[in-house]
């Protein structure tokens, strides 16, 4: 006769189910996988899909969110290497123009007279050829044809003659190389989209944290599982070395191996936040492991020969994976707010790759002049909002393992 009213359930069961009932830590962590997503797709669903969302122009340093305006696009005076979808999609496309922007523009048979953005009574004529081929693609033979069309011959960056007609010419500028664009989030200090700065910055805290949280994850496991197991001189010495690198401050310790690598930039940062995170894990997990290595089932692996490796990353390490777990979430949102001070402070990533640190400091620059409270706020939010998340899921996870926990 069964006398369980129901079904036994795994314990993962009930993680999951106390973790869904938890409103926060579900919103955190609907935060998270929508940043994740937003870093997997990066350059395709930013509105600047350039490398590091540098295509700007000064002109419009510093406009409001909602911001408008009109481009003049000069095709630059080189072939641009073309993507393919992969690459578009992780490295970005460089633009084959040179942005003006303008207040209005006339087109006068070869040339367009635009009034240029930002400077009163000014204008200036740009030759339509070379606009829409190459710069310095003046034509050295004019030909009228037969129905009142012009042949242009010119010659391209290759020294090779072409022809073009004229009024291909000029539908292909006026649909080529005007456009019009709209800044949500305003412009930054040299003219570039905030908004694609932003989304491309997801990017960069997610992989700062992430690789991170990997190396202090391996790092903290490591020399936890060696201390918690064995014990004695070997405990003690890990113990006291634990003790001195918990003392030196994260920002300090950063320093050091910035100095050490002679470098500066993501990957430093990458390696420079993980070995700062390292030490809680590895307390942690030596902890965990005293507790438990002294179990029954750890004394009958011991009985059968079991190796010290297999039995703590095969035996004990699945029983501390909750405690882990929740680490990892905390020391993540720690990596990406370490990160950020970091690149405030110069030495983590640096410009132009849009880093919300970078951002930070640029707009921090530009406090007290005209249209700069957007320079901070937005990035500013993105990391208070990125940071809250992984704290709500963390919160979440810790209460969902705690076996104390009511399922209600």
């Amino acid at each position: 006769m069964n006398i369980f009213s129901e079904d036994a359930k795994p314990p993962g069961y009930y993680i999951k189910k106390k973790l869904r009932a938890n409103k926060p830590a579900i919103f955190g962590l609907t935060i998270i996988i929508a940043s994740l997503l937003i870093s997997f797709s990066g350059y395709l669903i930013m509105p600047d899909a350039t490398p590091d969302a540098n295509d700007g122009a000064v002109q419009i340093q510093k406009q409001p969110p909602g911001f408008r305006a009109t481009f003049l696009k000069i095709r630059k005076n080189r072939e641009i290497e073309k993507r393919n979808f992969i690459q578009r999609a992780i490295f970005g496309q460089e633009s084959e123009f040179i942005i003006v922007p303008v207040l209005n523009y006339e087109i006068e048979v070869f040339y367009v007279r635009a009034h240029i953005f930002g400077k009163q009574n000014y204008y200036k004529e740009y030759s339509i050829l070379d606009a829409v081929k190459m710069k310095n693609s003046m034509p050295f033979e004019i030909d009228e044809t037969a129905n009142g069309d012009t042949v242009l011959t010119y010659r391209n960056i290759e020294g090779i003659e072409e022809t073009i007609f004229y009024n291909d010419l000029r539908k292909e500028f006026e649909h080529n190389n005007i456009e019009r664009r709209t800044y949500w989030f305003g412009t930054d200090k040299m003219g570039r989209d905030i908004l694609s700065r932003l989304l491309f910055g997801t990017r960069i805290s997610l992989s700062i944290g992430f690789i991170a949280v990997l190396i202090s994850m391996f790092l903290g496991m490591s020399l936890g599982s060696i201390a918690g197991f064995f014990g004695g001189k070997i405990d003690m010495l890990i113990l006291w070395f634990m003790s001195v690198t918990w003392s030196i401050p994260g920002i300090i310790l950063v320093i050091a191996v910035s100095m050490a690598l002679q470098s500066r930039g993501v990957w430093v940062t990458f390696v420079a936040v993980g070995l700062t995170m390292w030490v809680e894990v590895a307390r942690v997990m030596r902890g965990q492991i005293m507790a438990i290595k002294e179990k029954s089932f750890v004394e009958a692996a011991r009985a059968f020969g079991i190796s010290n490796f297999r039995i703590v990353f095969v035996h004990i390490l699945p029983n501390v994976a909750g405690p882990l777990i929740v680490i990892a979430t905390a020391n993540f949102a720690a990596a990406i707010l370490l990160e950020a001070g970091l690149s405030f402070l110069g030495i983590g990533v640096q410009p132009p790759t849009p880093s919300w640190g970078v951002m930070i400091y640029e707009g921090f620059q530009s406090i007290g002049t005209k249209n700069s409270l957007h320079l901070i706020l937005f990035p500013g939010l993105a990391i208070c909002i990125l940071v809250l998340s992984f704290n709500l899921l963390g919160n979440g996870l810790r209460d969902a393992y705690d076996p104390k926990t009511r399922l209600d």
